[in-house]
């Protein structure tokens, strides 16, 4: 399941949790704590409403080994992912849904409660003793909302006709598809319901809900639910051939995580400036070879030197971030690059595009950092502006160096002739 961004060092200590007003979900804001509170309220209701489901040993013993093998798997993966933790700027994505998917599939609901609790029970203990990085009331929202995730699932299951993995069986294929409809749901509401309870919510996609790598690793985990389930069904002791392809997925996930690291910036989840680089220099042999163009600008905040002194680095790293989400989200759609060259430059490769359409969208950027409020503190900062230079291949040069010393001249008549403005270095000639 995905729990949202990674959580700041320092956890609490265990004897914080025992005391309420302790709770690190008081320092949240409103909006947060109260979601939080309904939500876990919510699973409290459904899950103390009566259910006419019998359990039988077998069922009893099911149970058991999804709460064996989830804390087997992940008492051996939790280095790997301490360190996925550290290293993740969009919503986090957990191995946790191969067992809560399979409980799903072949758990009555007060079962599935109880598998819940045992995993996410037993991730509170270990933050507490080992990681010190989640807080306990983290822990109690995550467990909250994949609970309402595994009950939304199974309604589907019911109103579909066939209530658990069993049932499907005899229908074929629409026992296959209540199933796929199933895990649909399951991945849906998670994805919706996480949203609310994040500190922040960011303004892309790929801030919202993650990347389609992030995306990727949640439907695998499903999908291996949905083969747990089955072999808890058909033959139980087949669920073990589980553990090995996880803990590699896992391990596999985290060296992604770690290349993709390297190439970004950490203050704004940019490119880097060897990230940016990288990927430049490939977009320039494909236009070479293709004999197409495309778009550089180079952008400079203008004044930023009094945010960080009027306001402190704080509030200039959250400028640095705001002003990098204003930036993508001006560029969206056009397979551009966004990076940070270091202090408050930034670039921007524009693929398939010419002067003057160039123009347009560093106007639009140079408009969406102008309308930007950042929060600081009580106050908002307001008042931004960057200057902007542009350049175009194979006009402005044939060698990326060339490109972006033509992009920075552009950037410096900019600044030198009033700031807060565009300029095309072809204007310059």
């Amino acid at each position: 399941m995905r729990t949202g961004a990674a959580t700041p060092r320092g956890g609490p200590r265990f004897r914080d949790a025992l005391v309420p007003r302790r709770w690190s979900l008081w320092r949240q804001g409103p909006r947060v704590i109260v979601y939080c509170l309904l939500t876990e309220a919510a699973a409290v209701v459904l899950t103390l409403r009566p259910f006419p489901v019998a359990v039988d040993r077998r069922t009893v013993l099911i149970l058991l080994v999804l709460l064996l093998l989830g804390v087997t798997q992940s008492e051996m993966g939790r280095r790997v992912e301490r360190i996925r933790r550290r290293v993740s700027g969009t919503p986090h994505i957990n191995m946790t849904s191969v067992w809560t998917f399979a409980g799903v599939l072949v758990l009555p609901p007060p079962l599935l409660a109880v598998l819940v609790a045992g995993l996410y029970g037993h991730l509170a203990i270990r933050s507490w003793y080992r990681l010190q990085r989640v807080p306990a009331s983290r822990t109690v929202s995550n467990a909250a909302i994949i609970l309402l995730s595994c009950y939304a699932a199974q309604a589907v299951m019911r109103v579909s006709g066939s209530p658990d993995v069993r049932a499907a069986f005899p229908r074929g294929w629409a026992g296959t598809f209540a199933i796929a409809a199933a895990g649909v749901t399951f991945f849906v509401v998670n994805a919706l319901l996480v949203l609310p309870a994040r500190r922040e919510i960011g303004r892309t996609p790929e801030a919202l809900f993650g990347t389609w790598a992030d995306n990727g690793l949640e439907v695998a985990t499903l999908c291996l639910g949905a083969l747990n389930a089955l072999a808890l069904a058909v033959l139980p002791g087949l669920t073990v051939l589980v553990l090995p392809p996880l803990l590699l997925l896992h391990r596999t996930v985290l060296v992604k995580q770690l290349e993709v690291a390297a190439h970004r910036d950490a203050k704004t989840g940019l490119y880097n400036t060897s990230g940016w680089h990288a990927l430049a220099e490939r977009t320039l042999a494909a236009a070479a070879r293709q004999r197409s163009t495309f778009g550089l600008l180079m952008l400079d905040l203008d004044h930023f030197k009094q945010v960080n002194d009027t306001y402190g680095h704080l509030a200039g790293d959250a400028v640095l971030r705001a002003v990098a989400e204003a930036i993508i989200s001006a560029v969206r759609g056009r397979g551009d690059a966004v990076g940070r060259f270091g202090g408050e430059e930034f670039v921007v490769l524009l693929p398939g595009i010419a002067h003057p359409d160039i123009g347009a969208v560093a106007e639009r950027i140079r408009r969406a950092v102008a309308a930007l409020k950042v929060p600081a503190g009580n106050l908002s900062i307001t008042g931004l502006s960057t200057s902007i230079g542009m350049a175009v291949y194979p006009t402005a040069g044939t060698s990326l160096q060339r490109l972006l010393d033509a992009a920075d001249t552009a950037l410096y008549h900019a600044k030198a002739t009033g700031r807060n403005k565009v300029v095309h270095v072809a204007d310059l000639a």
